[in-house]
């Protein structure tokens, strides 16, 4: 059995929850979220605990087991805590504005680079180099920081561009280190 799949899911007080045939319904402090139950698993709930089994062992249902729990895992702690991603800008002159439209991104090409909003995504500045973007949707959350990011990914030699505040950018030496002298 799939280890992930086996771990009971313990739903906080402050969670309502609904099953229909396909999808899952968690209702929180922060909002509600919709997760999917993939055919082949069945859940059992009692007393406040969601228990995840699937009904064969074929591998295509047994891939969706541990799947099933995390999706569901991730809709609680989406409508109780909610998810944030903080990005750093770095390299001289790289800063960002708040802007009507959602963010005004100066990092080094001719315009400044207007990122819109998006709806179910919170997106803030934290002085002139750093931006957080918070939701409750775990995979909305990540996909809006990794579009931010490749605006201008960080380059191997000098560092410059967006990264995540814990993200480690191995450089490169570059073309002088490796001449000899003649």
């Amino acid at each position: 059995m799939s280890r992930i799949g086996r771990k009971p899911l313990h739903l906080p007080a402050t969670v309502t929850f609904e099953k229909t045939d396909t999808t899952l319904k968690f209702t929180g402090p922060k909002g509600t979220l919709e997760s999917v139950l993939p055919e082949g698993i069945k859940l059992e709930e009692k007393d406040g605990v969601l228990k995840f089994t699937r009904e064969s062992d074929i591998p295509a249902v047994r891939a969706l087991h541990g799947l099933a729990q995390r999706l569901a895992q991730n809709a609680i702690l989406g409508v109780t805590e909610g998810f944030s991603k903080d990005l750093m800008l770095m390299g001289t002159g790289y800063r960002v504005a708040p802007h009507s439209e959602g963010l005004s991104l100066s990092v080094g090409y001719s315009h400044p680079v207007i990122f819109k909003k998006v709806p179910g995504v919170t997106i803030t500045t934290e002085g002139q180099d750093k931006i957080k973007v918070t939701g409750i949707d775990k995979q909305l959350v990540g996909q809006v920081a990794a579009d931010i990011r490749a605006i201008r990914k960080p380059e191997p030699y000098k560092g410059k561009g967006i990264r995540y505040v814990d993200e480690v950018v191995l450089k490169k030496q570059g073309k002088t280190a490796t001449k000899t002298a003649a």
